[in-house]
């Protein structure tokens, strides 16, 4: 069987007229042939992602009463690959031979920096070159941008990573959307979001009445639009409202790099710094200095685990004058130096770990 070269989920505009019908009065017709999916299964992928990702086309084709997709597993070697969960799932190909898909979609989770191997990147542009849809889902956009395949694209990843990759491509038009669908690009931030992203590409191919019914089927009463923040906002993750507090807290997380010291953010919310210092301690019960290095030390550790950066440039990024001062307060925070969270050990230590 061989693929056609370009893909045939569309891109944008209205759904196939032609599209499928069955039963429950979705109004369907049989297609053509069912849409081909690969799922590319990265050691330690998230199995809630994984399973957000395959289930809505599961669903599709039980709602519909007609197979409008197929799914094959491909891990990088071919054998069954370990979820971070440790349940694995048996791949029917490895990356050896052509996928003969219509898209596919990259999995990963854990520190997807570390995934080092130059033979499944060159066959992910192999694929992508063939004009089919590529994706990426959590971690899994991290490594098309490794794979070079995100370049002029609009995309997104989960929140943990994007800090590491706005680092390492700053070319990438990189956003904190819930998922992103550019042309034969489509990337997801993971988790749940993969699950709007799928009932979205299911809408785009074969309307709104089996897209709202696949996500019905899933209790997901409100599929979320792309461009929704993959966040909870700040109120509800500091189960806070007052609103001096929680414009103070939006000016710590977007200044990082350069925090601004006490007073600064005093003024900003007009108060005083005893004031302030009093709603932290009240609010989140730690001080203003504390919540901040906290912030700071949180940046640094995923900029370690996931870039080539040294550990001064790490300091540097997140907001430490010296390289001395940011490796006590690591292992002040962390029980560990920082060198400890590069390379080999930052790989082990977050070995299926990840959104």
């Amino acid at each position: 069987m061989t693929s056609t070269p370009t893909s045939r989920f569309p891109t944008s505009g209205p759904p196939d007229p032609r599209g499928p019908v069955a039963r429950d009065g979705l109004g369907l017709r049989p297609a053509a042939a069912p849409l081909r999916i690969g799922f590319v299964l990265i050691a330690g992928f998230p199995m809630l992602t994984y399973a957000c990702s395959v289930e809505p086309f599961r669903a599709a084709n039980d709602l519909a009463g007609v197979t409008l997709y197929r799914w094959v597993h491909i891990s990088p070697d071919g054998l069954p690959v370990r979820a971070s969960n440790g349940v694995s799932i048996v791949a029917e190909q490895g990356t050896d031979r052509p996928g003969e898909v219509d898209a596919l979609f990259i999995c990963a989770g854990g520190n997807p920096a570390a995934f080092e191997d130059p033979a499944t990147l060159a066959w992910l542009r192999a694929e992508a070159a063939r004009g089919i849809r590529v994706g990426g889902v959590s971690g899994g956009p991290y490594i098309l941008a490794r794979a070079g395949l995100l370049a002029g694209y609009r995309c997104t990843a989960h929140w943990e990573y994007i800090p590491a990759m706005a680092e390492r491509f700053p070319s990438l038009t990189l956003t904190r959307s819930l998922y992103e669908v550019d042309r034969d690009r489509c990337t997801s931030s993971g988790g749940t979001a993969a699950l709007d992203m799928m009932v979205a590409l299911i809408e785009a191919a074969h309307g709104r009445a089996l897209a709202r019914a696949v996500a019905d089927w899933f209790l997901h009463t409100r599929p979320r639009a792309g461009d929704e923040p993959q966040r909870m906002s700040l109120r509800e993750r500091y189960d806070t409202g007052h609103p001096s507090l929680l414009a103070v807290l939006e000016q710590m997380e977007r200044a990082i790099e350069d925090p601004l010291p006490r007073d600064a953010l005093a003024e900003r919310a007009g108060l005083s710094v005893r004031q302030l210092e009093r709603l932290f301690r009240s609010h989140l019960g730690r001080t203003i200095g504390a919540h901040y290095l906290g912030l700071r030390l949180d940046h640094a550790r995923r900029l370690l685990q996931q870039t080539a950066l040294s550990v001064l440039e790490v300091a540097m990024a997140s907001g430490f004058v010296s390289a001395a001062h940011f490796s006590r307060a690591y292992a002040a925070r962390f029980g560990r130096p920082p060198r400890l969270d590069r390379g080999g050990a930052g790989r082990a230590a977050r070995a299926g770990k990840g959104p």
